[in-house]
């Protein structure tokens, strides 16, 4: 398993053709003054990663209709996993 270097900078602004070659094989993360402080990446795990962005949905819970909060109130966790709920007991 190959164990991904942290690159300076200044090391990637000089060998950017070379990091750019990597990039298409993995992520390759760039640090300033000791922090990453971003990864270059491939076109193509770019892309993977705007239409991951993309499916993602978020919503504030207030603006539920009365219909979804009761649907979200009478559903009940398949009994397949019924053995969670020993998680909860406080002992």
């Amino acid at each position: 398993m190959r164990m991904t270097v942290i690159v300076p900078a200044s090391e990637f602004t000089r060998n950017f053709g070379r990091y750019r070659m990597l990039a298409q094989r993995e992520a390759v993360p760039v640090s300033s003054h000791g922090q990453i402080t971003g990864y270059f990446i491939g076109p193509d795990d770019y892309e993977d990663f705007k239409r991951f962005q993309q499916q993602r949905r978020s919503f504030a819970t207030e603006s539920l209709s009365d219909e979804k909060i009761r649907a979200i109130a009478d559903s009940r966790m398949d009994s397949r996993h019924a053995h969670l709920d020993a998680l909860f007991d406080t002992e």
